[in-house]
């Protein structure tokens, strides 16, 4: 929380220009605030993909198997 009790002008010069700034939906970049946008996925849901599908044949086994005894 935020104790001061009020903005600079400075400050309140710059939130009104950040706020009334329309957004380039044409060029979308990553903000300079966020690096992690610019990071490209490690493989890391690869690795999920292949979790999810070997859980999904371990539980298949598991139904057809106690479905035969």
């Amino acid at each position: 929380m935020d104790t001061r009790e009020s903005k600079t002008s400075q400050e309140e010069y710059e939130h009104l220009k950040e706020v009334r700034m329309p957004e380039d939906f044409e060029h979308r970049e990553p903000d300079a605030d966020q690096p992690e946008a610019k990071r490209p996925a490690k493989g890391w849901h690869w690795l999920l993909l292949g979790v999810a599908i070997a859980a999904g044949v371990f539980l298949t086994y598991r139904l057809l198997s106690a479905a035969w005894l």
